[in-house]
């Protein structure tokens, strides 16, 4: 045996070989996109991470799986464009630069305050890129000289060129109407981009006069503030309690000011006492019914959340503050019939969690309500990973009720292009050029309807989604690399998180459909959180945010990624264990421990041997495992790693290396069959690196380079082959004989290499004879029943062992 050494010298896997691929995969360019390759394209609509702090393990699990189809993608045969770009615009940085510096956006020189937010996105963007060098990834390129950034130039302009044709099509429009508002950011929020909390409120029994009655009406409401925006009382038609007063009038009280009783079908009998106070705005009914019944709003609100002069002497309190003293003042003129303490869900702002308000305001918005049926059928026309959630996409969709408002109140973010006359007349400039109509003049002398020369630039921005929405298109080359495109577009995936289905996903669809008229992907593919270890949401306000830079030093950045796909199916939501973090650092272990005995014999051609059953036996599981790995894999699910650590420790390493070592050495057997033992080993070992080489990119790549002379990235993924099928079902019963021979002579403080005198095995068996005669150091194996020595069930046969 002296004469077979380990070509793999060092007996332990080093982590520290993950940095020196990384180094050796930039300097090959394994991974750069080829866009004249003769192979298929596969496009990754890659998310572009959100520039917004120190990358958490939910990003590290999440893009881990990401990289782990693109790599997948390159095993099958396709040119991968997988470009990393990083998220840029939009509200979170403008809110931290808000925090960190104690300023207000509006309070700040325009251009003082996106130079804060531009150096505060270098910084975060730095540390996106180091963790995503560190972790693997293997997009096109890491370099910051290649990657797209979202505030760019090229990229702002793309998204200013899509608005200008739409607006051509006469998909945008400006109105006043009121609008989602978050008083904190200062800014419109689409209804995507609105959330939901449990509040305890009080709910306070107001009573009304009815004009020309000494009768009163008692109001149930939460909202007690918007008493002066108070313009009719709904009731229902069919509750016997109110039919007299349909059609009265009713006294506001504070205000004396004379409302309609109306009867509506919208009123809920068993909600208060089932009369309903209909006000601008409590809530997103009263914004639907002040339409449908042609009431005259009062803004009662402003943009700080303050009570405005409608309110009176409440005017300029905060909305909290004025609704405390208005029940106070009801309560001393006898008007407040009872409070009671009641949870109702809440609207609140997704990004700081404040309570929005509904406010009346001029934005632009982009028509969808008429787009809605065509993207629920070009929904149809992808693929979605996993199958079932496809239905947060049609649920979505299913609950717009209103056009898409697009303009913010903010500055950093791409401009809405566009410029007004001094007779208010729209200057739309032509596409191709980023524009920022707030410091430039516009791209004409004259307004072509009056000759104005005259003209003020428009200042607001886009909703961030309205940007983020056309990365499909930028990543194809649209209206830019029109070869690309033709190639590229549709994009073959768009991963991302559920929690934003709604928004990124949907409103990528819309756009991209209303641009194209096609669906902007063949596949989607959408997984589930990234929760600590019991479940919960990662937060700073519960301490429980793990970073995976630790994590990735101790146990290494295949041990992560292995863990993170091991953990469920795709998906469900993610919990993230140091202890199975490191349980997976044991099974990379245990493989380079496999592969450092197998690197033991030289592989031999095919025609060189001759296959015992034990060969054929693990090559039938080897096939198995292919095809149930291949179920999982196509549907983009990585899960199936577990089927491979299962096979490798469980079958390959517990049984079939342990039959064939003494084969393998020579020991036993002709040579064939001993070069048919090498020639095994080594196939099973590259399949099981092929199989794991999406997810583990770092160990299967050093063991291949290190065996096979090149890398495993660029091999092909394996396919099932012919097989002895039936032998598969012989492995429990091989297994079990094996597992009994083991604890028998473990019962007796016995080595596992003491001899068994005598062995008695089930027929079936017999074609593994010679290696289980070997592999137990038996003197003698008997087929047939038992009639003597420990005598042993397994399944429906039993085996005798004399030590």
């Amino acid at each position: 045996m002296s004469q077979y050494k380990p070509k793999l010298k060092e007996k332990k896997w080093d982590i520290k070989k993950e940095e020196e691929l990384i180094k050796k995969w930039e300097e090959e360019g394994i991974y750069g996109f080829n866009k004249n390759s003769p192979k298929p394209v596969f496009s990754i609509d890659t998310p572009p991470p959100y520039a917004s702090g120190t990358p958490h393990m939910g990003f590290a699990y999440h893009y881990a799986a990401i990289d782990s189809i693109a790599r997948l993608m390159r095993m099958k045969g396709f040119e991968v464009l997988f470009p990393m770009g990083i998220d840029r615009n939009g509200l979170p940085v403008e809110v931290q630069v808000e925090k960190i510096h104690g300023i207000r956006m509006t309070e700040t020189p325009r251009d003082k305050f996106l130079e804060l937010c531009r150096e505060l996105l270098d910084k975060y963007e730095n540390d996106i890129l180091t963790i995503s060098r560190r972790l693997g990834f293997s997009m096109n390129s890491l370099s910051p000289d290649e990657i797209y950034r979202t505030d760019s130039p090229k990229y702002r302009s793309l998204t200013q060129a899509t608005f200008i044709e739409l607006w051509k099509r006469g998909l945008i429009y400006e109105d006043e109407r009121p609008n989602n508002w978050c008083p904190r950011c200062h800014t419109t929020l689409a209804d995507a981009e609105v959330e939901y909390a449990e509040e305890e409120t009080s709910l306070v029994y107001i009573r009304f006069g009815i004009k020309n009655s000494s009768d009163s009406l008692i109001i149930a409401t939460t909202r007690p503030e918007l008493l002066c925006a108070c313009a009719a009382i709904l009731v229902h038609p069919d509750d016997d309690r109110y039919t007299h007063l349909h059609g009265k009038r009713a006294i506001v009280p504070t205000y004396n000011k004379e409302i309609p009783i109306i009867p509506h079908k919208e009123v809920d009998p068993e909600f208060g006492t089932g009369a309903m106070m209909l006000c601008s705005y409590g809530d997103t009914v009263d914004i639907r019914l002040f339409r449908e019944l042609g009431l005259k709003p009062v803004k009662a609100i402003n943009t700080e959340a303050r009570m405005t002069e409608a309110a009176g002497k409440y005017a300029g309190l905060l909305v909290a503050e004025a609704r405390k003293r208005i029940i106070e003042n009801l309560m001393e003129q006898g008007l407040v019939e009872k409070i009671e303490r009641i949870e109702h869900k809440v609207p609140i702002c997704w990004r700081c969690k404040t309570r929005i308000e509904f406010i009346s305001m001029r934005e632009y918005y982009l028509k969808q309500l008429d787009f809605l049926e065509d993207v629920l059928r070009i929904s149809d026309m992808i693929r979605f990973h996993p199958a079932h959630n496809k239905q947060m996409l049609i649920n979505w969709i299913k609950s717009v009720k209103s056009d898409w408002p697009i303009s913010r109140r903010r500055y950093y973010g791409t401009e809405v292009p566009l410029w007004y006359c001094e007779n208010d007349h729209v200057i739309l400039p032509k596409p191709g050029k980023y524009y920022q109509p707030w410091r430039e003049p516009p791209p004409i002398k004259a307004c072509p309807v009056c000759g104005s020369r005259k003209f003020k630039g428009e200042w607001r921005t886009f909703d961030t989604w309205f940007d983020s929405s056309i990365s499909a298109l930028f990543i194809s080359g649209y209206l830019r690399d029109e070869e690309l495109f033709k190639r590229a577009f549709p994009v073959g995936l768009r991963p991302q998180g559920k929690e934003i289905v709604r928004t990124w996903l949907y409103y990528t669809l819309l756009r991209v459909y209303q641009l194209t008229k096609q669906p902007a992907f063949k596949h989607v593919w959408i997984s589930g959180l990234v929760m600590d270890e019991h479940g919960r949401k990662m937060s700073k306000s519960l301490g429980n945010i793990i970073y995976p830079e630790p994590l990735v030093k101790k146990y290494g950045a295949d041990a992560l990624r292995f863990a993170g796909a091991a953990e469920t199916r795709l998906g469900a939501d993610i919990m993230v264990s140091e202890n199975r973090i490191a349980g997976a650092a044991k099974f990379i272990q245990k493989l380079y421990s496999i592969a450092r005995f197998i690197s033991s014999f030289p592989e031999p051609s095919r025609d060189e041997i001759e296959l015992s059953s034990s060969d054929e036996w693990i090559l039938a599981e080897l096939s198995n495992l292919i095809n149930r790995v291949k179920v999982l894999y196509d549907d983009l699910d990585f899960f199936a790693v577990n089927y491979v650590r299962d096979f490798v420790w469980d079958i390959f390493a517990d049984h079939y290396i342990e039959l064939v070592k003494s084969r393998a050495y020579g020991s036993i057997g002709s040579k064939k069959e001993q070069k048919a033992a090498w020639w095994t080993l080594h196939l099973v070992l590259k399949t099981v690196l092929k199989l794991l080489a999406p997810v583990t990119p770092f160990i299967t790549d050093y063991l291949y380079r290190e065996l096979y002379g090149k890398t495993i990235h660029l091999e092909h993924f394996p396919e099932p082959f012919a097989v002895k099928s039936e032998l598969l079902e012989l492995t429990g019963l091989l297994r079990s004989v094996n597992s009994a021979i083991w604890k028998a002579k473990k019962a007796k403080n016995l080595s596992l290499k003491s001899p068994v005198k005598k062995l008695y095995l089930p027929e079936a068996l017999e074609p593994f004879i010679m290696d289980i005669k070997a592999m137990h150091n038996c003197e003698k194996i008997i087929l047939g029943e038992p009639k003597e020595g420990i005598i042993i069930d397994i399944s429906d046969s039993k085996i005798g062992i004399i030590l």
